[in-house]
């Protein structure tokens, strides 16, 4: 599919003096896992409020599933779902009256509340759905979090930082979750992260937010290639007679003496790792260490922004 389910123009809001999103451009297609990258503070989850219509824009112009964000807020509000970074859950209720309080704002009827809670009860692994929520894990909150966000089947889902501070299983379950939703419902999901491995593992493609600015965008693949090669590095009993060996070798861009072991530079680390080991063999050198590293996400977010991610738990 190819229709775009989010476009913005020039996208800005301020807070009194403070812009905090400077004109952001966005176009996400139908089907999709957008990822949307930053560090906190970047502008990120204003950008989602705007979206989905919490908070209204300072300047340019947002369409969600074809309705503006300020004219058409209503209409976006009952074809979107959304699991915020804070999910307020009431710790008296259970997890089904969450469920059926949900389902009846969404004016769905009993039974058709009752078969959407046996859907995605199924579907996201609420195990403990008929106790009180004061006993969940915040893996299990953030699980019904987003079960809530979808009683009403949306078309476009945002999820704000879904696993911000669980433990490294329950983040795996999560993006099971997220890749489920996705690939079996077709739910087209706008994802907010400060996780880099998150982004590169689950997001199509991923759009790169710094001070209120997009960086960069692209698939993560197509960014990672962009910064640079991959990278074996080696350690070898004669440097003379390796780089010799290898500075014409097909397939090999460059050949670095670095401080404490050769830089070999290749387009495609997996499938030069074999040739080089030949090489250096057939040339009499002997390899003593060797590794391959190919290019992060944490590398562009480096290469466009000058800094790293600092992730908060």
């Amino acid at each position: 599919m190819s229709e775009l389910v989010i476009e913005t123009s020039q996208l800005e809001r301020s807070f009194g003096e403070v812009l905090a999103v400077r004109g952001v451009d966005l176009a996400v297609k139908a089907g999709e896992i957008y990822g949307f990258l930053g560090p906190n503070g970047a502008g990120k989850s204003t950008v989602v409020k705007m979206l989905i219509t919490l908070l209204r824009p300072s300047g340019g112009a947002a369409t969600v599933l074809g309705h503006d964000v300020v004219d058409g807020a209503a209409s976006i509000r009952l074809r979107i779902g959304a699991a915020l970074q804070d999910a307020s859950l009431d710790e008296k209720q259970s997890g089904r009256e969450i469920l059926r309080m949900q389902g009846a704002l969404y004016g769905l009827t009993k039974p058709e509340t009752d078969a959407r809670i046996d859907e995605l009860s199924s579907l996201i692994e609420i195990d403990a759905i008929d106790r009180w929520i004061g006993t969940y894990s915040g893996g299990m909150r953030r699980r019904l979090d987003l079960a809530a966000s979808l009683m009403h089947n949306p078309d476009l889902l945002f999820l704000d930082e879904p696993t911000t501070g669980l433990d490294p299983q329950s983040r795996a379950q999560v993006w099971e979750e997220v890749r489920a939703l996705n690939t079996q419902l077709g739910t087209t999901i706008f994802l907010t992260t400060q996780y880099l491995e998150e982004a590169d593992e689950l997001a199509d493609r991923v759009g790169i937010i710094n001070d209120g600015v997009i960086v960069g965008e692209g698939t993560p693949e197509t960014l990672k290639r962009a910064i640079g090669a991959d990278v074996i590095q080696m350690r070898v009993d004669d440097n003379d007679a390796a780089v010799a060996a290898l500075q014409t070798l097909a397939g090999v861009d460059k050949v670095e003496r670095g401080p404490k072991a050769l830089l070999v530079s290749v387009s495609d680390g997996a499938a030069a790792v074999s040739p080089v080991v030949i090489a250096l063999d057939s040339a009499g050198v002997s390899v003593g260490e060797l590794t391959l590293r190919t290019p992060t996400l944490d590398d562009v977010f480096l290469e466009l922004t000058g800094g790293r991610i600092e992730v908060s738990q």
